[in-house]
């Protein structure tokens, strides 16, 4: 089996640039992030682990496509050849991360394709916020802390939860939440939720995300600065974590060259980084708007009508998917659900070719 060599997750990124990303990153991985989940679900399967760890950036030429990785917890919703979905029941055990479980999962309620979508309004809260309520807090044993989790979830209202953040994200929560268990979701009405709204802050498809700017900002400012011995105890420049570093190749590894072009200076003068934003006149929602075009774009972000750009075909034979097993430990502390899955082979989903 081959996989493409891919870059640093999401969770690696948002850890880069400060544990916090700006509206407009989070709105370009929001689109791309919607329409990876949409092709698993059209092929069947629920991902059930839906965070930022399980999604990474391209490399080179594919610096800003996000993939989407780790099928270890996927699990077939409805059967291949008559697509009868599976049936409703509860008393089910945690399988996923606690941190982003949607409160049906918490409430042993079987997971369907609501609550991936449910997963990933948490993940773009946390990428916005910082962090989420439910974190840093402390139990005896792994059920104590999963129950402490949900308490606290449960009575954290979506209002509260999205304060000081767009409309949008609490209509995204307020959607998910109205969706009947075997019900198929509107992926097109999220995905023009969070569009109109980039279209609406002025903001420009230019896939220059927040560790784009950052890195470019430091490889200009190694450019100028003189070669002396570092002071001990001080560092000129952000240092980038281990998960990111590692995964450069070059120094243009976060963005391809048409996206270098767009952060150079406008002249050899100048030291500061030109970004393309709307002026308040222009903003608007037509249909001709440089959003809809670039999000529009096979060439950036392909539909769902043909196999994306971050999901792969594979040569190998799949086998049968077995019957979920018990919750065990699988992963990190707030990670629980089957470990045995054939999919957890599957660590990738490289690009299509």
């Amino acid at each position: 089996m081959v996989l493409d060599l891919l870059g640093p997750s999401l969770e690696d990124l948002f850890v880069y640039c400060g544990r916090r990303l700006s509206l407009k990153t989070v709105l370009m991985l929001a689109d791309q992030m919607i329409t990876r989940i949409e092709y698993v679900h059209s092929k069947g399967f629920l991902h059930r682990d839906i965070k930022p760890d399980n999604f990474l950036m391209g490399l080179g030429r594919k610096a800003t496509q996000v993939y989407i990785i780790d099928f270890g917890l996927a699990k077939r919703y409805r059967d291949s050849t008559t697509h009868r979905h599976i049936p409703y029941r509860e008393n089910k055990n945690l399988t996923g991360t606690a941190r982003y479980a949607s409160c049906n999962t918490h409430l042993g309620i079987e997971q369907s394709r609501r609550d991936d979508l449910e997963s990933l309004g948490y993940v773009l809260l946390y990428f916005l916020r910082g962090s989420l309520p439910w974190q840093g807090l402390k139990a005896a044993t792994k059920k104590q802390k999963y129950d402490k989790i949900c308490e606290k979830k449960l009575s954290t209202p979506i209002e509260v939860l999205c304060k000081s953040h767009p409309v949008e994200f609490a209509s995204y929560f307020h959607y998910c939440h109205s969706l009947t268990f075997d019900q198929r979701p509107d992926y097109g009405f999220l995905k023009r939720l969070f569009r109109e709204l980039f279209t609406r802050e002025g903001y420009e498809s230019d896939y220059v995300f927040d560790w784009t700017i950052l890195k470019y900002q430091q490889a200009q400012k190694s450019k100028i600065q003189p070669r002396l011995s570092p002071v001990p105890g001080e560092s000129s420049s952000r240092a980038m974590p281990m998960d990111v570093d590692k995964h450069q190749v070059g120094n243009n590894a976060f963005y391809p060259a048409e996206v270098t072009e767009r952060l150079r200076p406008s002249n050899a003068a100048s030291t500061g980084i030109r970004m393309q934003f709307k002026s308040k006149n222009d903003r608007n929602l037509s249909s001709d708007n440089p959003l809809e075009r670039n999000f529009g774009s096979n060439a950036n972000i392909p539909s769902t009508s043909s196999p994306l750009a971050g999901v792969s075909k594979r040569n190998a034979p799949k086998p049968m998917l077995p019957v979920e097993t018990t919750n065990s430990g699988h992963g990190h502390g707030d990670k629980a659900g089957p470990s045995g899955s054939w999919l957890s082979s599957l660590h990738r989903i490289s690009s299509a070719k």
